[in-house]
């Protein structure tokens, strides 16, 4: 893909990501729209995502994401990025507006929704996605730290089975240009607040082991939620953790999102595909991350999971 040529002759450019954006949506979005902005000077670009989490506001552009959604003339261009169309949220409506649509993805669950789509499932970040299709001589400060923030969020800072040589070669290349990457990682990856430790705190000591112990779920509802006044954006991590639990193979975590709803998030290893056990509930992902929203009691929720789960491990042989 070209992306200037894609892009030629537009005068207003529209970028959007995914409903709760993590550090690889907003290091796309925002690394995407820098870089046109380079090559395009005359184009008007926007970005449109559900406010972001602070810990991304060194990012440059943080500050000027749309998160209103307003009625908006027809795009001359629209980027979807680390996501399907279903998946913009209120900006969605641009998408299918828009006059050229462009998909950018590696989940392994999209088939590409653009009128031109750039879909790798086998490369670990949109980021890195980013990253191939920019021309390396546009790459400044600002730039590759977006970049950065987006490949070290959906590799586990380079330690998931998605990092390649290729990978660790580009952040080699990103790193070079100064930016404090190890208060980078520090701040947007690992450090949580106190609050977010106690949820994490209460999620590990309320978690639940089943199918031989190989599977581990946990659940906050909205009750504990507003006891600790904390949003989804507090959760972001606790279901990395249950999997890190010695001799676990999927890890579930849920947060309730409505009257018998929860978002679901999953983790495994190599013997469980929970791409495939989300998009059974109208989810996605990758073989070892994935999520849904589900609906029912909690009980009924990890029963219906439990069924493909279980299938997968017996089918493992493990």
């Amino acid at each position: 893909m070209n992306l200037i040529q894609e892009c030629k002759d537009a005068r207003r450019i529209g970028i959007s990501g995914h409903v709760r954006p993590d550090g690889d949506c907003v290091g796309a979005v925002l690394s995407m729209q820098m870089y046109l902005q380079k090559c395009l000077p005359e184009a008007e670009i926007k970005v449109f995502l559900e406010k972001p989490a602070e810990i991304f506001r060194e990012i440059k552009g943080f500050d000027e994401i749309v998160s209103e959604f307003p009625e908006e003339e027809p795009f001359d261009v629209f980027f979807s990025m680390d996501c399907d169309a279903e998946r913009l949220g209120e900006a969605e409506k641009y998408f299918h507006a828009a006059k050229k649509t462009v998909n950018i993805d590696h989940h392994i669950s999209n088939p590409g929704v653009g009128d031109v789509n750039y879909i790798k499932p086998e490369v670990g970040s949109t980021c890195e996605l980013v990253y191939d299709l920019i021309d390396p001589e546009k790459l400044d400060r600002e730039l590759a730290m977006a970049i950065y923030v987006g490949i070290i969020h959906d590799t586990g800072v380079f330690q998931y089975s998605n990092t390649t040589p290729a990978t660790m070669e580009k952040g080699a290349k990103l790193i070079s240009y100064g930016f404090d990457f190890p208060r980078l990682i520090q701040e947007t990856f690992y450090q949580k607040t106190y609050v977010q430790s106690h949820i994490m705190g209460r999620a590990l000591l309320e978690s639940i082991r089943f199918l031989n112990n190989r599977c581990i779920v946990s659940v906050i509802d909205r009750k504990a939620m507003d006891f600790y006044e904390v949003g989804p954006k507090d959760m972001d991590g606790i279901v990395n953790q249950l999997r890190n639990i010695k001799g676990i193979s999927c890890a579930i975590f849920m947060y309730q999102t409505g009257v018998l709803e929860y978002k679901v998030s999953l983790r495994s290893d190599e013997s469980v595909n929970v791409a495939e056990v989300a998009s059974y509930f109208g989810g996605g992902g990758h073989a070892r991350a994935a999520g849904c929203i589900m609906h029912g009691t909690f009980h009924d929720c990890v029963n219906n999971l439990s069924l493909h789960i279980e299938k997968q491990l017996r089918d493992s042989g493990d």
